[in-house]
């Protein structure tokens, strides 16, 4: 072996100790050793200067230690980080093209390892890349808040043109395409205008490690329908997609459906969100309960901080709810493991509720619900499940979610069905919504949104499709969802004399909620999100378009009046709530919450008057 080769292995060798390269395939590892290149530093000597100087290299400490300053003033009292070896820094300039630090000097001889920029990147596109991008992001920085790229839509996420590929090029030309661009993916517009999506990892887990022919056609491969994502989409709503489906490349198109680049995992290297990551993948790696409920319970202090950069509330709620489904998950995963005698793949957990919606704040109940395989039949084994379902409740205590307060768990027989029996119960909710609690579990179970399992419940939502030949029903269900009124005092405030305080969550919140499920509802529409229910129904005969944008705004403003008290709450050492004591609220919170009261009242009145004039068929019209 020569000593050119020598080198190569012994770099490759190092590098497989360290995130992100721990998680590469030998050969890649070899390719990316074979372009680098080692540098030895004296102590005290400046390896980088990302302020100044055009970052496209990455640094890889292999000797000594190496201090980082992050922010350009430099302070004085010491440097913000200091790496050993294993260490990586430079990957947010050479990522992101801008001149953002760090300031790296060598804290005694030190020697570091070179990478090209264009060979190390497709790392970063990986999941295992934006997995240890979010990690680093969790490291105190004093960073100038200018500095951060604060990413609201997909699109300003989109770096370079997308590598775009034919359905009928063969797996191997596809592969050398994605070799010569380093862009780890390639993207096939099909005929019927969706698009396909081939990566290294398909490559490597479909055709190679399977013994597939590298001839054969892509569109044999690929996946197919890629998800997508509209120019216009929150870019915390893409990284949701990201982690929840295990994607490492979505393309991103423009509303005429045409491809206008792709969006990767090491793309949200700044984005706020990013940093949910981390804790996402420290609670799916819990290899104890209290490990779990240990960091199940910093999930408050990631809503504060997002809450503190100033992230939207949608956002924010949306990052808690990707974290709680995994805690629910990993709890789930635990408590099965103790049990051997039930069947994991025998049931679907369903998520309810505000978490179901992507909503929960800190305040929020964990509501389930449980669909069965038809195998789980006899009354004595689901009693066995929905036992261990309860001591999953007990280990979600113990990570600061609490269950809910009115039985809307999969531990009680209520939310414990098989697929045929939740089906049934649908369909006598359509016939007789009065009888046996058919409006309330019938609104609990519109907003079911699968997280484990065959998602076969969701055969429950396909029911209320036929709600149009069910007018009496549908003008109960309206009727139900106008009696929650918004309103700033109650009867109950006023002979309790709790005049000064405000339920938010059931005064103003539930409110344009059950407006927007109604009216979803209504127009058909799948979506589960309150801002997006209302989205869909805007322009339908019971919800003009400006009644639907104002409640829009209104939800997102009580949403971060709701969240801003709560964390102020908790900061006290007080227990999250959704009753607003007044004067805790600074005057213009109060005036945006009695004027937010106002505006849902109006809508409430309009639809109510509108449902006297209208008949069932026009209110479900279709706006066309």
């Amino acid at each position: 072996m020569s000593w050119h080769d020598e080198r190569m292995v012994s770099i490759a060798e190092f590098l497989s100790g360290y995130p992100p390269f721990d998680s590469l395939a030998a050969d890649e590892l070899a390719r990316i050793a074979a372009a680098s290149r080692l540098e030895d530093h004296a102590s005290g000597s400046q390896i980088m200067d990302g302020f100044t100087d055009q970052v496209e290299e990455l640094a890889v400490v292999v000797a000594g230690q190496v201090e980082l300053w992050n922010s350009p003033d430099h302070k004085p009292d010491g440097p913000d980080e200091i790496l050993g070896p294993g260490g990586v820094f430079g990957y947010s300039a050479m990522l992101t093209g801008s001149s953002i630090g760090p300031l790296a000097i060598a804290a005694g001889p030190v020697q570091a390892c070179r990478i090209p920029g264009p060979i190390v990147r497709p790392v970063f596109s990986s999941l295992a890349g934006a997995e240890f991008l979010a990690r680093k992001l969790t490291v105190a920085q004093r960073t100038d808040s200018l500095s951060i790229n604060d990413y609201g839509t997909v699109d300003e996420l989109i770096r370079t043109a997308p590598v775009v590929g034919r359905g009928d090029m063969t797996v191997q030309q596809a592969a050398q395409k994605i070799s010569e661009h380093h862009s780890g993916y390639i993207v096939i517009p099909c005929a019927d205008g969706r698009f396909g999506v081939l990566t290294d990892r398909d490559i490597r887990a479909r055709v190679v490690a399977a013994g597939g022919d590298l001839q054969q056609p892509v569109e044999q491969v690929m996946t197919f329908p890629a998800i997508t994502a509209a120019t216009s989409a929150p870019a915390s709503d893409v990284l949701v997609d990201i982690l929840e489906q295990d994607l490492t490349c979505v393309p991103v198109v423009d509303p005429g459906g045409r491809l206008k680049g792709v969006v990767l995992p090491g793309d949200f290297v700044n984005a706020p969100a990013g940093v949910s990551v981390t804790l996402r993948e420290q609670i799916s790696r819990s290899d104890s309960i209290e490990t779990l409920q240990e960091r199940g319970r910093r999930m408050r202090y990631l809503v504060a901080d997002l809450l503190r950069r100033g992230r939207p509330s949608f956002e924010v709620t949306a990052v808690l709810s990707v974290v709680t489904d995994a805690v629910v998950r990993r709890a789930l995963e635990m408590v099965l493991a103790e049990h051997p005698e039930l069947d994991p793949a025998a049931l679907t957990w369903l998520s309810l509720g505000s978490n179901a919606r992507r909503e929960p704040v800190l305040s929020s109940d964990v509501d389930s619900a449980v669909s069965f395989d038809e195998s789980v039949s006899s009354p004595d084994e689901m009693a066995r499940y929905r036992a261990a379902f309860g001591e999953v409740g007990e280990v979600l205590r113990g990570c600061g979610l609490a269950g809910d307060r009115n039985g809307a768990t999969a531990a009680m027989p209520l939310f414990a069905r098989t697929h045929g029996q939740w089906r049934e119960a649908a369909q006598q909710w359509l016939v007789s919504p009065l009888d046996n609690k058919g409006m309330i579990l019938a609104s609990l179970l519109l907003d079911g949104r699968p997280i484990w399992g065959d998602p076969g419940a969701t055969a429950v939502s396909e029911v209320f499709g036929e709600l149009r030949k069910h007018p009496g029903t549908m003008r109960l269900l309206l009727a139900e969802s106008l009696s929650y009124r918004a309103k700033v005092r109650s009867m109950r405030d006023v002979l309790s004399r709790r005049g000064g305080t405000f339920d938010i969550k059931g005064h103003a919140l539930i409110p344009v909620i059950n407006i927007a499920r109604w009216a979803a509802l209504s127009v058909q529409s799948p979506e589960l999100g309150t801002r997006a229910r209302l989205a869909a129904a805007a322009g339908s005969p019971m919800l003009t378009d400006d009644n639907a944008h104002t409640l829009i705004e209104v939800f997102e403003v009580l949403q971060k009046i709701r969240l801003t008290y709560q964390v102020a709450q908790v900061d006290r050492g007080e227990v999250a709530t959704d009753v607003l004591t007044m004067q805790r609220l600074s005057p213009l919170d109060r005036s945006l919450v009695g004027q937010a009261v106002r505006e849902v009242s109006a809508v409430q009145r309009r639809m109510e008057n509108m449902s006297h004039y209208l008949s069932v068929k026009e209110w479900a019209e279709p706006d066309t």
